[in-house]
């Protein structure tokens, strides 16, 4: 079973960036389609973005713009870009994996899942 590793959260005013990136533990992390998720407090966990393993990305639309998801499988890695950060965009950032899923939005497309990352965008 892959490890996930999140990292890059902090506290920001609205306007700023943030990149966050997130590790996999895995010989085969190009047949892994990603996705980040947020859960804000009170409120049930969301999709963000999504790089499927072909490289094809999907959004939610209040981050497209925004938000770029990418990947590097020279290096494991998954990187969120996050632009122009407002309040609501607050919350733990987790990553996720699944092999050779074409990403829906829906966190049941996911196997496996990282501890998370806070991000706190203040107004």
């Amino acid at each position: 079973q892959a490890q996930l590793v999140e990292s890059g959260g902090g506290v920001v005013q609205a306007g700023d960036s943030l990149r966050l990136s997130c590790t996999i533990s895995t010989r085969t992390f190009s047949r892994y389609s990603m996705g980040w998720f947020r859960q804000a407090p009170g409120k049930e966990r969301e999709f963000v973005a999504a790089i499927s393993w072909m490289g094809h990305t999907k959004y939610r639309d209040s981050v497209k713009g925004r938000f770029t998801v990418s990947r590097d499988n020279a290096k494991n890695a998954l990187d969120l870009q996050m632009n122009s950060l407002r309040s609501d965009d607050t919350g733990v950032y987790y990553c996720a994996a699944a092999q050779f899923i074409v990403p829906t939005g829906r966190a049941t497309d996911f196997r496996e899942w990282g501890q998370g990352t806070q991000v706190t965008v203040s107004s």
